[in-house]
């Protein structure tokens, strides 16, 4: 029996996931260690390998074949647009994505204006823009606070992840419009689909038990 790979987003996100994976019996002991150096954690028993990367190169190493499953954002998803299966909603790492500024960008998004937006994000918005609201903007990518954009005058608004708003509301600004929402979810190699079908199946319907139980 070949070996399942698992790619996990680093932080929050695989530890949630691993937590998940305990609840239908998949444990990896060795990722436990807080200082270990490994890169690829292994569990012999259940034929499973499982190694953390930078949540935007998971939907890579997904659609290339180098892991068989992945575990990422919905956010990282749209924006990487990579070839992969989108099959499951794993409920947690729940937020939205939205076009936010002071109030008065209000009106500027109502009459189409030709507005600045920055944002980590470049393909959502401009998708969002373009293709939702039929409204042509700049669009300006950062890769630090993006709340200081408009602060500063560098756009008019923003689109980004919103958890609490609280960020938001200490500078001035406002979810204007919601994007879409967001949360954590497993993607599969095309391939490895067809190939594992079984076992990956298998998996997915396990998990599944588990998210209508909690």
């Amino acid at each position: 029996m070949r070996y399942l790979t698992f790619a996990l987003g680093k932080g929050r996100l695989a530890s949630k996931t691993l937590e998940m994976f305990e609840k239908i019996g998949i444990t990896c002991e060795e990722m436990k260690d807080k200082d270990t150096r490994k890169l690829i954690f292994v569990n012999e028993e259940l034929k499973l390998r499982f190694f953390l990367a930078k949540g935007p190169d998971v939907p890579t190493y997904v659609e290339y074949g180098a892991a068989d499953i992945g575990i990422v954002g919905k956010d990282t998803i749209l924006e990487e647009g990579r070839n992969i299966y989108e099959v499951l909603d794993l409920g947690f790492g729940k937020c939205r994505m939205c076009v936010c500024g002071p109030q008065s960008a209000e009106e500027l998004l109502k009459h189409h204006e030709l507005i600045r937006v920055a944002t980590k994000y470049p393909k959502i918005a401009k998708d969002y823009f373009y293709n939702t609201k039929h409204q042509t903007v700049e669009i300006i990518k950062l890769n630090g606070s993006i709340e200081l954009a408009p602060i500063v005058g560098l756009s008019e608004v923003i689109v980004d992840i919103v958890e609490t708003g609280s960020t938001l509301r200490e500078n001035g600004l406002n979810v204007l419009e919601e994007v879409c929402p967001l949360s954590a979810r497993m993607v599969v190699n095309q391939v490895s689909m067809k190939m594992e079908q079984e076992r990956i199946s298998k998996l997915i319907d396990n998990l599944r038990t588990v998210l209508t139980e909690a």
